[in-house]
């Protein structure tokens, strides 16, 4: 990975940081805020028959997960190409 200059260098790390920051608070908010902060008021839903607080613990939590590792792997590559050091 070579970058023009260490101005770039810094300017994709700041946008890397700021990306896998956002993307952690939209875990924590749907992991921790969904499971145990909003579970009873969440349980009075039902989703797919189960208590929507019991899924988001159980569930949930683990899709998002897998969702925004998507969304991180293509924000990535967009960001690489923006500074040109994608492959």
């Amino acid at each position: 990975m070579a970058f023009k200059d260490a101005d770039h260098a810094k300017a994709y790390w700041n946008e890397n940081l700021s990306l896998v920051f956002k993307l952690l608070v939209v875990w924590f908010v749907v992991s921790f805020g969904c499971s145990i902060l909003l579970v009873d008021v969440l349980n009075e839903v039902r989703f797919f028959g189960f208590k929507l607080g019991f899924w988001f613990s159980q569930q949930g939590a683990i899709y998002t997960f897998v969702v925004l590792i998507f969304v991180y792997a293509h924000k990535m590559n967009a960001l690489d190409k923006k500074y040109g050091v994608d492959e």
